[in-house]
């Protein structure tokens, strides 16, 4: 049986797994991103992520078809370069020819949440759909749109990035350079900040023991207190939520997908999550009224989407699917 490494690049970690055919991770392993540190020492640890996964699936590289790898930003998979990713602050990183040198087989890259999303396609919750977004809701706000089984990453392989289209004019300010983008709101990342800010207002608040039973301030903090009843934590909830559901009537007001995964460590609130997103948007949406409205449900995959996708590219790339 012939093999895939997949490779999904994030912010906080790099997370590599070999892929049988059937879509199966057999083995894993990841090591931490440290982006301060420049994009080659990075780029050697994403050659080494892939090796220790190979490893630990006894098996050698030569048993891999190809490396796939899912990363943040805009990745021109002609010229194999990362032209920009503004969480990593990278500017044209040739991560597809250093890779593919490193390891010694052919390699492919993608946005990482274009990955996770042919992930969730072929092998998650989007299976069987003719059209699917995926949106996932980590260090920054990825989202992948597939139709028709391909990925759909406009004329300069920077489309489908939702998380970079604006949800309140002059609001937060982005790490993309403008005020307001969907990322800056509902991100993880965004998560945590409001969560600091609402611990600071509200020092009596539920929030500040949850943080020091976890020894941090997590995207769980104020999910944590606002099931205990906690007051602030459930505003902080309530606004985060708020702003995911505009985020998401907004694109599905522009593609209508036959479904919308959520991914990212905050879906894992389940429930907590989707029941009152999915009450807002369906109040608000402007397909309300249709027999066929887009159905919103969770990635089936986890972090697992990243790899799988990551994995795939081959076939996706040289449309073997």
């Amino acid at each position: 049986m012939k093999y895939s490494l997949g490779i999904d690049i994030g912010g906080t970690n790099i997370a590599a797994g070999v892929v049988d055919e059937s879509f199966n991770i057999v083995a894993k392993s990841k090591v931490k991103t440290n982006p301060e540190r420049g994009y080659k020492e990075v780029l050697s640890d994403i050659a080494l992520a892939g090796e220790l996964a190979v490893k630990e699936a006894c098996l050698s590289l030569k048993d891999m078809k190809w490396v796939g790898m899912g990363c943040p930003g805009t990745c021109n998979i002609d010229s194999g370069l990362v032209e920009y990713a503004n969480n990593l602050k990278w500017e044209n990183v040739p991560l597809k020819r250093f890779v593919g040198d490193a390891l010694g087989i052919p390699a492919y890259i993608e946005n990482d949440a274009n990955a996770a999303a042919l992930g969730e396609y072929y092998a998650g919750a989007a299976k069987g759909a003719k059209s699917a977004i995926v949106i996932t809701l980590g260090t920054g706000l990825g989202a992948g749109i597939i139709i028709d089984g391909k990925i759909f990453s406009g004329s300069n392989y920077a489309g489908a990035e939702i998380g970079h289209t604006v949800i309140n004019v002059d609001g937060e300010p982005c790490t993309c350079g403008r005020k307001g983008c969907f990322e800056a709101y509902c991100s993880a990342t965004a998560l945590v900040k409001f969560t600091k800010r609402s611990i600071e207002q509200n020092p009596s608040s539920l929030m500040v023991r949850f943080a020091e039973k976890e020894g941090k301030i997590s995207g769980r903090t104020a999910f944590n207190a606002a099931k205990e009843g906690d007051q602030a934590g459930r505003e902080v909830v309530d606004l985060f939520i708020k702003n995911l559901s505009c985020g998401i009537i907004n694109t599905i007001n522009v593609f209508q997908p036959n479904i919308l995964c959520i991914g990212g460590g905050v879906s894992n609130e389940g429930d907590n999550l989707l029941i009152p997103l999915k009450e807002r948007i369906s109040k608000e949406v402007y397909s309300k009224n249709s027999d066929s409205n887009t159905e919103i449900t969770l990635c089936k995959l986890g972090n697992n989407s990243g790899i799988i996708g990551a994995a795939l590219l081959g076939r996706q790339q040289n449309n073997l699917i």
